[in-house]
């Protein structure tokens, strides 16, 4: 052996890599670590055998389930969309923040010199005393403003009517002088042309009939043939018998 071992020969410096199954490159088959180098055709999958009872018995859902157009395999595609909660309980622990309307700016004092309007308050009406004899509204009495009785206001000129006077005024007439209303006055188509003049008379009655008069529905005009040519017709009469003795009548001159 140690022989064996001095004949062999010795290489210096022989570099000692690693064998081709040192090297572990992506597989081409399947999709899991496929060599993205490669093309890759699609694969499928093989399920195990279903068992007979599967025929009878249905398991399955069906297309019950209506499956939204808008869901994928990547997720939900569409923008996105938000639900309204109720409100939570108000807790003692826990800080509410005041909203716009917990603050009142128009009750804060002026700041910076800012000029405010002076502002007043409308208190309750005070009580009378029993003692007080306060009139009531009803009790006062203003001056009229109608006529010459109010001194401090202008007044238009004012004037009375009298009653009619009947001696010695102008409705008295003395020489009893007939008036407008005794006097006829002439028609004015007795000298002037005198226009056409119509009377109105009563509305004259339609005159109308009894008597029932068929209406267009109960004519049938397609029956009538009577203008129309037609072929020659024939009527079948009665069967005779050979046996019967003709009717034979003395025909008396």
């Amino acid at each position: 052996m140690g022989e064996v071992l001095k004949r062999r020969p010795i290489i210096a410096g022989r570099e000692r890599g690693p064998g081709p199954g040192r090297y572990a490159l992506p597989p081409t088959i399947g999709h899991i670590g496929h060599d993205y180098t490669k093309p890759c055709s699609p694969a499928y999958t093989f399920h195990s055998r279903m068992s007979s009872t599967m025929v009878s018995v249905d398991s399955s859902p069906g297309p019950q389930y209506h499956i939204d157009a808008k869901v994928t395999r990547f997720g939900r595609d569409g923008t996105p969309s938000y639900s309204m909660l109720g409100r939570k309980k108000r807790s003692a622990d826990l800080f509410q923040t005041p909203g716009p309307g917990a603050y009142s700016p128009e009750k804060a004092p002026p700041l910076n010199l800012h000029h405010k309007p002076p502002s007043y308050s409308m208190g309750t009406r005070t009580r009378y005393r029993a003692t007080d004899t306060v009139p009531a509204p009803n009790a006062y009495t203003l001056p009229s403003l109608m006529g010459a009785q109010a001194p401090n206001k202008p007044a238009s000129p004012c004037y009375t009517l009298s009653a009619r006077r009947k001696m010695g005024s102008a409705s008295e007439d003395l020489a009893m002088t007939p008036g407008p209303g005794k006097y006829n006055s002439t028609d004015p188509s007795v000298y002037l042309n005198r226009q056409p003049s119509f009377s109105m008379q009563s509305r004259t009655s339609i005159p109308n009939d009894a008597t029932r008069k068929p209406g267009p529905g109960t004519h049938s005009s397609e029956k009538v043939v009577a203008h129309l040519p037609r072929p020659p017709s024939f009527s079948m009469g009665i069967r005779h018998s050979e046996f019967v003795t003709p009717l034979v009548v003395d025909v008396l001159e």
